[in-house]
């Protein structure tokens, strides 16, 4: 198997970017909006999200349920194509990189909430750049039992990335769902995240 193999155009994608978008956005934001920010047509935007309304999740775009959002997002989730190494040093490599990636579960959690400890560094990376990490694992690296683990995705996934200590993670909404993925203490630390970010009481 292809390591780090490019994922293949689903459909599944279209619902992940409404959704992220959705849960992104704490403003008023159109349908039209969604669309656009989502990078998905129209027609197919408004198919969706009514959907969602039928279900409750939504009332236009505003969210009325944020933990059946997440569930909805967990359940037409596409999994990453993604490689455990053993880097040396991988955070110093990375705040020093040009290159695009985000840092998601652990890390990423530690940075902006601190409730977890960032036992495994968890990344995801461009599409474009997937060569140039693999030339980068075979020069420096271990394929296997390391604690750094690359991901690949849509690229949507940089949608709203934010900056953290000098470091460029994903965004909240992005983060939440990969924590509630990973489970365990993970799924404890994305209930805190909601109730901060999206001020559920």
């Amino acid at each position: 198997m292809m390591l780090l193999s490019k994922p293949k155009r689903k459909r599944g994608y279209k619902k992940e970017r409404i959704l992220r978008v959705l849960l992104s956005n704490k403003r008023d934001i159109t349908k039209y909006r969604v669309a656009k920010e989502a990078e998905v047509s129209e027609p197919w935007c408004r198919d969706y999200t009514s959907r969602l309304e039928k279900k409750g999740l939504l009332d236009d775009t505003i969210v009325l349920n944020y933990e059946e959002m997440y569930s909805e997002w967990e359940d037409v989730h596409i999994k990453s194509s993604s490689i455990e190494v053993s880097l040396q040093n991988t955070l110093k490599m990375l705040r020093k990189s040009r290159s695009t990636y985000a840092l998601t579960t652990y890390k990423a959690e530690n940075l902006h909430r601190g409730f977890l400890f960032p036992s495994v560094t968890d990344f995801y990376i461009s599409i474009s750049e997937r060569e140039k990490w693999l030339d980068i694992i075979e020069d420096k690296g271990l394929i296997g039992g390391g604690d750094t683990r690359i991901r690949l995705n849509d690229e949507h996934v940089f949608y709203g990335k934010e900056k953290a200590d000098g470091f460029i993670t994903v965004s909240i909404p992005q983060l939440i769902l990969d924590l509630r993925i990973e489970g365990g203490p993970c799924k404890e630390a994305a209930d805190k995240l909601i109730d901060r970010y999206h001020g559920v009481d």
